[in-house]
């Protein structure tokens, strides 16, 4: 289940670019909720909560409490948080208004497991992450903050596909026309070049 947390932040009065450059040169950063039917409000909050926030795992599937200053407080989670190009620093974010009952969509990252228990990488083999996050719906309330994937019995060449994976209950892929790959064992560079070096043999031998 998703952890909650909380956030604090204080109302904006104007919308506009303009308005936001002032929130931000006054060291907040701007943001809007909304969702739910209800009208979209202006927040700002202070960047340093925000910013530890982010280096938790699972921030983008964590429904936050948002305490809105003179305000009723607000269930959200994290739609989208914008970026300066330059410093990296927050400088804009959306919060989604999100309920019990209410489904929705988000990436969830994947995590390894039981690489020791696979015999791919036990010979030197490499894991290949096709999928760092896997697109689910569910409630905000079910959603994982990670996906583990287990590795255990996987060998070189083989493939783990989503029907592999457990998946909490009510949580499912969006993906659902294809059994899709999330990762593969790569053969290591020394079994590569082995395997070469006897297809090469053999056709000679075929010559």
């Amino acid at each position: 289940m998703a952890n909650e947390n909380t956030l604090n932040v204080s109302r904006r009065d104007r919308a506009g670019k303009g308005a936001a450059r002032a929130t931000r040169r006054a060291g907040l950063v701007p943001g809007v909720v909304y969702g739910n039917k209800q009208p979209t409000e202006l927040v700002a909050m202070d960047p340093r909560p925000l910013i530890a926030e982010m280096h938790k795992s699972g921030f983008n599937t964590r429904v936050f409490t948002l305490n809105v200053e003179g305000g009723n407080p607000e269930t959200v989670m994290v739609h989208d948080v914008q970026f300066n190009p330059v410093t990296d620093d927050p400088q804009a974010i959306d919060f989604l208004r999100v309920s019990a009952d209410k489904e929705v969509v988000v990436s969830v990252p994947t995590s390894f497991i039981n690489e020791e228990k696979s015999p791919g990488i036990k010979r030197g083999g490499v894991l290949n992450v096709v999928r760092h996050e896997i697109e689910v719906k569910a409630k905000a309330s079910d959603l994982p903050e990670v996906i583990e994937c287990d590795l255990t019995g996987l060998d070189v060449n083989d493939s783990l596909h989503i029907s592999a994976v457990k998946l909490p209950a009510g949580v499912a892929p969006t993906i659902t026309d294809r059994d899709f790959t999330i990762a593969t064992i790569a053969a290591p560079s020394g079994l590569k070049s082995a395997a070469a070096a006897e297809g090469e043999e053999e056709g000679e031998g075929e010559e």
